[in-house]
């Protein structure tokens, strides 16, 4: 197929490093960004084939930059994980979360989408999470920010058909990479040492999200399979076959 040039935000680790190095080998031109110039630079090292970055996604310098690069499709991939009580949650850590993950993704878009639409022709693919469809005791601060994603992805995707331009989300379990043992390792310090039933719920949030983590090569496959897709579905859940458990979980919590 016709190469594309294909940003990535948060491509120093994890779903976006793999999506960025997968896409170069296929061909495409990657602009592999990430928060700070030190990634940037160990990135540009390890994969000389990619066109690094220093790109952090609350910068409003660093986010103009993205709108004179010719992007043609953007993977909105940059996260942060934040899991606390509610009760004892800073609300700097509300703040910061929410920034990345939601105003940083919409900022991100704003910044691309008059040139796509200049060109008639465009795809935005924003990585969501299960957690976008459940929340539970101890993660509401990172649940929060991906169900914004999800009403986002879903308002945009009408917005922009009307230009040509496609847009898409992807919304991954228990991957991998290391960012959901940081997660779920943040936790404790919010937690009074003698509140034994929220212990006792975080050592049980700790078991769910870090038992059998999965081969983050499948988001990193299906990211450069919806990059050079001809059309996309809306949503893509993975594994296959969690959507069919989500929908269990829901209904018994109905």
């Amino acid at each position: 197929m016709t190469p594309r040039t294909i940003l990535i935000t948060g491509a120093g680790s994890g779903f976006g490093r793999g999506a960025a190095v997968e896409l170069a080998a296929r061909g495409h031109s990657v602009l592999a960004t990430t928060e700070s110039q030190a990634q940037a630079d160990e990135l540009a090292t390890a994969h000389p084939e990619l066109t690094t970055l220093k790109l952090d996604v609350t910068s409003s310098d660093d986010v103009d930059t993205a709108a004179d690069l010719g992007v043609e499709v953007l993977i909105n991939n940059a996260g942060m994980g934040v899991m606390a009580p509610m009760t004892t949650v800073p609300m700097e850590k509300v703040r910061a979360i929410f920034e990345v993950n939601v105003f940083g993704m919409v900022a991100m878009t704003q910044a691309v989408v008059p040139g796509m639409i200049e060109r008639g022709w465009g795809r935005i693919i924003n990585v969501s999470s299960v957690a976008g469809k459940l929340a539970s005791p101890l993660t509401s601060p990172y649940c929060m920010t991906k169900h914004a994603v999800e009403a986002y992805t879903i308002s945009l995707r009408g917005e922009l058909a009307l230009h040509g331009i496609d847009v898409c989300k992807v919304n991954p379990g228990p991957y991998n990479t290391g960012f959901n043992d940081r997660m779920v390792d943040g936790i404790t310090e919010h937690i009074a040492a003698g509140d034994e039933a929220t212990h006792a719920a975080n050592r049980t949030i700790r078991e769910l999200v870090l038992t059998d983590q999965l081969d983050p090569a499948d988001v990193v496959n299906a990211l450069a399979d919806l990059a050079e897709a001809d059309e996309t579905p809306l949503e893509t859940l993975l594994p296959e076959g969690i959507g069919e458990l989500l929908q269990a979980a829901i209904d018994a919590g109905n």
